[in-house]
């Protein structure tokens, strides 16, 4: 079963939709994170939750 790290980013209201979609496209590029859940709150913003896969490395003892 895969192993997975989180990270929460806060977008405020102020922010716009492409904008919002340039800051979570660069994490996804770079940082190989995926969307895990989007919230929008009343007020527009919006909290979205980040995931990117734990790839541990098996020690080799020969």
């Amino acid at each position: 079963m895969p192993e997975y790290e989180f990270v929460d980013v806060y977008v405020p209201r102020g922010v716009t939709r492409k904008e919002a979609t340039r800051l979570l496209t660069d994490h996804a590029e770079y940082g190989h994170w995926e969307l895990d859940r989007l919230s929008l709150h009343p007020d527009g913003s919006r909290r979205v939750r980040l995931k990117r896969r734990i790839i541990r490395q098996v020690r080799a003892t020969w």
